[in-house]
C-alpha cells in the first residue's frame, strides 16, 4: 500500500506534464455538471489469493456541490474485473460498482487540473471462476465469496482540454469470504483514461 500510495503523489505532482497538445477548455469555475467514461487497467487482489491484472469500463456523472470552491460530488456505473493468481490457481470475480467521490479541482497550468479524490465504492459480484490447469479445476468462484462489497477508494486525477487520467487505489473493508471461519477483502491499484463532457 506504500508503494501504491507514492505512485499517487507522484502522479499529482507530475500532472504539468500531462496532455500537452492543444489549449483546454475545461474551467473549475465555469463547469457544473459533466459526464464521462472511463477504460482501465487494474492490479487486483484478494487476501491470501495473490493479485491478478483486470480491466475497468464504466461512466461517470459529476456534479459541483460547493458556488465558492470547485469541489465535485461524482458517481456512476463500472464494469471491474478482480480476483487473484497464487500457485497456479486463478481467482476471477467480476463486480458491478459504484463509487461515490469527491473531487476537489487544483489548476497547475494552463488548461491543466488535478483532482485529489476520496470516497467509498460499493459493488455486486456477477460472475467469477477458479482455475488451476495442474490439478484440472475450472468452476465457479460465485458461490466461494459474498457477493456485495464494498470499500475507500483514494486517488488522484488529472484533467486537459476533457482528457482524463486518474491513478488510485481501492481497498475493501466488508468480509467477502462465504465461511464466517475466514476473512477475505479485496483491493485493486488502478488506472484510467477517460474524456469527459
Amino acid at each position: 500500500m506504500k508503494k501504491a500510495l507514492m505512485t499517487l503523489v507522484a502522479v499529482c505532482l507530475a500532472a504539468t506534464s500531462f496532455a500537452q497538445t492543444s489549449s483546454g477548455r475545461f474551467s473549475l469555475d465555469e463547469t457544473k455538471l459533466y459526464y464521462g467514461a472511463r477504460l482501465g487497467l487494474s492490479a487486483a487482489g484478494v487476501t491470501d489469493a495473490g493479485s491478478k491484472a483486470g480491466l475497468t469500463l464504466g461512466a461517470v456523472v459529476g456534479l459541483r456541490i460547493s458556488d465558492s470552491a470547485p469541489v465535485f460530488l461524482e458517481s456512476g456505473l463500472a464494469y471491474t474485473q478482480r480476483g487473484g493468481k497464487k500457485d497456479g490457481t486463478t481467482l476471477g470475480l467480476n463486480y458491478l460498482e459504484i463509487p461515490i467521490l469527491i473531487k476537489y479541482g487544483i489548476p497547475v497550468a494552463d488548461g491543466v487540473h488535478v483532482l485529489p479524490l476520496l470516497g467509498p465504492y460499493f459493488s455486486m459480484a456477477i460472475d467469477g471462476r477458479i482455475k488451476n490447469k495442474a490439478l484440472d479445476i475450472d468452476t465457479s468462484s460465485f458461490h466461494a465469496y459474498k457477493h456485495p462489497d464494498m470499500g475507500i477508494k483514494v486517488g488522484c486525477g488529472a484533467e486537459y482540454n476533457n482528457l482524463y487520467l486518474e491513478l488510485a487505489y481501492k481497498f475493501g473493508i466488508a468480509n467477502i469470504a462465504e465461511d464466517h471461519l475466514d476473512t477475505a477483502h479485496g483491493h485493486a491499484f488502478t488506472v484510467e483514461f477517460g474524456v469527459n463532457f
